[in-house]
């Protein structure tokens, strides 16, 4: 095995404890995936039938695009999970890990006409990044891939309508932090339509704190400080946190 998978094993492994962590389970039945860098577009899933709090670096299924396991494992895959996640990583480049949630906020905004709302700075963070995907039934149709990637286009977000939210990443630590903070304002828009009117910025301001989240390479006004390396320094720190509460992810 080469130090690259290895690397990324432990690094998938890390993001199942942490959502497990971070309550967004739904017992066995999501899915987080991310490719193994080659022409064979191979990639580790996790192996169904665990909780996420039982899976470590060295239980994570390898499989191909049509679902086949690369290397021997005692353990099923999602037909779910593998339906949505190959799709995905046969066609972005750029989808190296594909998460997968069923949460109550998440499947509620989901639910939702109006879909995600910029109502605070969290959920701003998304302005013009969200794709939606009408509900066509459990996914087990090999048919709703093309239907899939189409609605996803290049965003980074998908949400399922009457199902849940997906985030995608070029690395495991920008999708899980994508859908942490995803969850996050969807649990705020909540919140907020519950207690009342609504006050939402302007288009300008959604756009510009858009900006300010996603675009570090942008020019700066006169004043104007960025704060580029902040998500690497959460995963960092998310690592040091499940090395003292989880260490045996790495096994």
């Amino acid at each position: 095995m080469t130090e690259t998978e290895i690397h990324l094993r432990q690094e998938l492994a890390a993001c199942y404890r942490l959502i497990a962590h971070f309550r967004m389970t739904d017992l066995i039945f999501t899915h987080i995936s991310v490719r193994i860098p080659g022409p064979e577009h191979h990639f580790l899933i996790n192996p169904y039938g665990l909780m996420f709090d039982e899976i470590s670096a060295s239980n994570l299924v390898k499989i191909d695009l049509q679902g086949h396991a690369v290397e021997p494992s005692r353990y099923p895959v999602n037909p779910a999970g593998f339906v949505i996640h190959s799709a995905i990583h046969g066609a972005r480049e750029d989808a190296q890990c594909v998460l997968h949630t069923h949460t109550k906020a998440g499947c509620a905004v989901a639910a939702l006409q109006c879909g995600l709302l910029p109502v605070n700075q969290i959920s701003m963070e998304f302005h013009g990044k969200v794709a939606y995907h009408d509900y066509e039934g459990i996914a087990l149709d090999m048919d709703e891939q093309q239907r899939l990637v189409a609605d996803l286009g290049d965003k980074p977000v998908l949400m399922l309508r009457n199902h849940g939210l997906l985030t995608v990443g070029e690395n495991v630590s920008e999708a899980f932090l994508r859908m942490y903070y995803l969850e996050k304002a969807c649990e705020i828009q909540l919140a907020a339509q519950a207690a009342g009117e609504i006050v939402l910025p302007s288009e300008a301001v959604c756009a510009h704190t858009e900006r300010q989240f996603n675009d570090h390479a942008r020019q700066l006004k006169e004043g104007e400080l960025t704060d580029s390396g902040a998500m690497q320094l959460a995963w960092k720190a998310l690592l040091r946190m499940l090395e003292r509460v989880a260490p045996d992810y790495r096994d």
